[in-house]
């Protein structure tokens, strides 16, 4: 290791450091040393090596670590090193996810050794350590994050719609990356030289400087970063949960603290449509409002400390026919369940508009967050929908942006959106207001937009703008078409539970109990539905929350019956 250059890319604040790198106590070690063993480790010995699965966690007694990430055959990038009576690792150990740093021995060095199993159950166990060890993991994973620091490299091109994609996919699900502009690296061209790839191929994901993965898929993404490998996909699960929004993640949070066998699976990332929301104001217990992004990604990490697991998957097809139930993958995989939480919510309706697929994620998005909002500093843009999601998404924007354009098709706000947003949007200058307004075209040049042209449906009057950013976040179209007839739907698509099923419905779905079914529970026994797929859900993070932890305390009884 002594022949390697290398570069520090992780510097960390004075003032964060203790809580990213605490220093434990001799008492705190010698709690985790029971859990574990005593090894020696000769300078130079490789402990983990990037790309390692089931890594263990280890703590030095004496001696020094020193944390790389490997660049190439002969440059390191100098993440941190650990002295005596400080731990390794970060947010993968929650996961089980490969390593994507390298730690090895500076010098001689005496380690306590933990597999990750014992790891998990020393978080569950021990609130003292838990607290000190799971909130160094998820900084570090932040700083990480951050910086740029992990074993994927990302070339694309502000312009490319992919390349949106991709940024989005590992920034929702937490993984550091590193970008290469290909319009404004000088550099790029012996990059792409160096792995035999041709500019028009971009984006490109170059995974552990080995893989090249072109324009790849994020169902490919999630394979070559090892996302799913930890996951057993044979077993019979006490439950699965389907959708990883706010009532997903808070019931695989309660049910794995309650000790059932919690599966979760997500065809994207963690937080779903209130993961792309840039602020929250009215849950209870952030007076100064959270990002949807960093709601999901605290509950995440939550549920992962239980014992959840998380699958970044699809789930394309409910057969029901039987027991156990089985949720059948995008891979054709099949895994047997007893019960099954649908947690797949709803996603913004598209409006019937030409070119509208060419322009996603080059000009028209359906979230704001501090991704698209770089994309459009200093330019106007265009937000549509009157709900709580487009008042938040229009007065974050306004803090960059030169201009905000809020329509509506309705006559105004006040039936749809909470008064507290109404009142700032109605005080910000930049931010204007068109009721009764709908974009009827939109134009553009190189698959990214240009210009659009708005109509107010009560004149019929038409405007154009040289407008190249739109947010749409009008209407919910429930995500319920794989279910293919398993379940009572609503007129509009969305699940019917509990009291709102009808005689009829229970009779066509051969309800075979003699008890009706539970609050929150399908037409399928042992089958519930919470959060906006559910029909007559309240359109709100907080209750969201509520009714998957509710859903728990009826899997229960399903379980025992």
């Amino acid at each position: 290791m002594d022949n390697t250059s290398k570069e520090w890319r992780l510097p960390i604040t004075r003032a964060r450091k203790e809580q990213i790198f605490p220093k434990l106590t001799i008492s705190q070690i010698h709690r985790i040393e029971v859990r574990g063993h005593v090894r020696m480790i000769q300078k130079g010995e490789v402990l983990v090596e990037q790309g390692d699965s089931a890594v263990p966690f280890f703590v030095v007694v004496s001696g020094e670590l020193e944390v790389v990430r490997p660049s190439g055959s002969a440059v390191e990038t100098l993440v941190t090193l650990h002295g005596s009576g400080e731990f390794t690792g970060e947010a993968n150990m929650l996961s089980g996810r490969r390593s994507i740093v390298r730690i090895y021995a500076t010098e001689p060095s005496k380690v306590i050794q933990v597999d990750r199993q014992n790891m998990m159950g020393l978080l569950q166990s021990d609130a003292e350590l838990g607290e000190i060890i799971m909130r160094a993991f998820i900084l570090r994973r932040v700083e990480l994050v951050a910086s740029g620091t992990g074993d994927v490299v990302l070339i694309g091109s502000a312009h490319s719609s992919g390349t949106f994609r991709i940024k989005e996919f590992l920034m929702r699900n937490g993984h550091p990356y590193s970008y290469i502009d290909l319009e404004r690296d000088k550099e790029v061209q012996n990059l792409l030289d160096n792995f035999q790839i041709d500019s028009r191929e971009i984006p490109v994901l170059i995974c552990q400087g080995k893989i090249v993965l072109r324009n790849p898929s994020n169902q490919q993404i999630a394979e070559c970063l090892g996302f799913n490998e930890s996951v057993d996909q044979t077993q019979v699960r006490d439950i699965i949960i389907i959708g990883a929004g706010p009532s997903g993640l808070a019931a695989a949070v309660y049910g794995a603290s309650e000790g059932l066998d919690v599966l979760v699976l997500d065809a994207y990332s963690p937080g779903g449509q209130a993961g792309s929301s840039s602020r929250i104001e009215n849950y209870l217990g952030f007076p100064t409002g959270i990002s949807g992004q960093e709601l999901a990604a605290r509950a995440y990490h939550q549920a992962q400390k239980f014992g959840a697991k998380i699958l970044i998957s699809k789930g394309t097809r409910l057969l029901c026919n039987r027991k156990p139930y089985i949720v059948e993958l995008e891979n054709g995989a099949q895994i047997p369940t007893r019960t099954i939480v649908v947690a797949t919510g709803a996603e913004y309706r598209k409006p019937q508009l030409k070119n509208l697929s060419r322009f996603e994620g080059a000009g028209v998005y359906y979230g704001a967050t501090f991704m698209e909002a770089q994309l459009c500093t200093g330019e106007e843009v265009i937000v549509v929908g009157g709900g709580n999601s487009a008042g938040q998404a229009a007065v974050f924007l306004s803090q960059t942006t030169k201009r905000v354009h809020i329509l509506v098709r309705s006559g105004g706000l006040a039936n749809s959106m909470s008064r507290y947003l109404i009142r700032r949007i109605e005080e910000t200058p930049n931010i204007t207001l068109y009721p009764h307004t709908e974009i009827i075209a939109l134009e553009g040049e190189d698959d990214h937009l240009q210009s659009i042209v708005w109509q107010n449906n009560q004149t019929g009057q038409t405007e154009a703008h040289d407008i190249n950013h739109v947010f749409i976040m009008a209407g919910a179209t429930p995500n319920t078409r794989w279910l293919d007839g398993c379940v009572a739907l609503d007129s509009k698509g969305f699940i019917k539970t509990g009291r709102d099923l009808l005689v009829e419905d229970l009779n066509t779905a051969g309800w075979p109990l003699a008890r009706q079914p539970y609050l929150l529970e399908t037409s399928l026994p042992g089958v519930f539905a919470v959060g906006d797929v559910r029909g007559g859900s309240i359109k709100r993070v907080a209750s969201a929350v509520g009714e998957g932890s509710i859903a728990i305390s009826f899997v229960h009884q399903v379980l025992q019956e």
